[in-house]
């Protein structure tokens, strides 16, 4: 047990996938994202946690350019984030998202609605699609319901339908936004089970989440976001047990004892 400990507290193996530079985002007068600094490793997951309207949402859909930024630069595997046009279509299919609804078109099958991307997009061969699509169906655990149409499923089996989604475009890095808070507390589990295996297999994730189970047990680092800053950042392990920051420990304190 004591070597599984010692690989997950050391420092983000790999090189950078995903830098984030002096990053500032307002909404009108409010600035949601100050002066962000976040470098993300190949291979490594990181959860973001902190309190409502701390900005962690923005951060993410910054990374693959859903919300634009104001200054600052984020860059992908070396590359700045395009502004628009096929590039930015590009850039979206290596970055994977998850949301906390499902988006899933209710007019497509479950098998449809995971090949449509590649298709699409990659203009990938249909019938390689469609293995693969299968393949990744089975590994979310859902494979049996290929041939139903989402309103069939329920919220967990959908949303792990909308994680096969995004894997089958081969991101280059996995973002969820709060992919749980959507579900009923029954389902939270089946799909928390998923990215489990994710982060195991070795995928870079980026996951604003309330499960702080999931934070504690997936997470090479922990990001505690708080008023649009980066207040801390650490391992599970002396996130959870020995905050550095008050924010931290009055959220932790909150959230841990109820």
């Amino acid at each position: 047990m004591t070597e599984i400990s010692v690989t997950k507290d050391a420092a983000p193996v790999g090189e950078p996938l995903v830098v984030l530079d002096n990053v500032n985002k307002h909404f009108g007068a409010l600035h949601v994202l100050q002066d962000i600094n976040l470098s993300i490793a190949r291979g490594e997951v990181v959860v973001v946690i902190g309190p409502s309207g701390s900005g962690k949402s923005t951060l993410c859909r910054a990374i693959n350019r859903l919300e634009t930024i104001d200054s600052g630069s984020i860059t992908l595997d070396g590359k700045p984030l395009p502004a628009e046009g096929k590039a930015l279509a590009n850039l979206r299919a290596d970055v994977g998202m998850v949301f906390q609804s499902f988006n899933l078109f209710a007019h497509k099958t479950v098998l449809q609605n995971v090949m449509l991307g590649p298709v699409k997009v990659r203009k990938a061969d249909k019938r390689a699609v469609e293995e693969r699509a299968r393949q990744l169906l089975d590994r979310v655990g859902v494979g049996n319901q290929a041939d139903k149409y989402p309103a069939q499923l329920s919220g967990g089996q959908q949303q792990r339908v909308a994680i096969a989604r995004a894997l089958a475009m081969e991101p280059k890095v996995m973002l969820f936004d709060e992919p749980t808070s959507a579900l009923d507390p029954e389902m939270i589990n089946e799909v928390l089970e998923v990215m489990q295996q994710l982060a195991r297999d070795g995928m870079t994730m980026v996951v604003v989440t309330h499960e702080m189970g999931f934070a504690r047990s997936a997470a090479n680092r922990v990001v505690f976001m708080a008023d649009g800053q980066i207040v801390e950042e650490a391992t599970p392990d002396q996130f959870f047990t020995n905050p550095r920051s008050d924010r931290a420990r009055d959220f932790l304190s909150k959230i841990l004892h109820h």
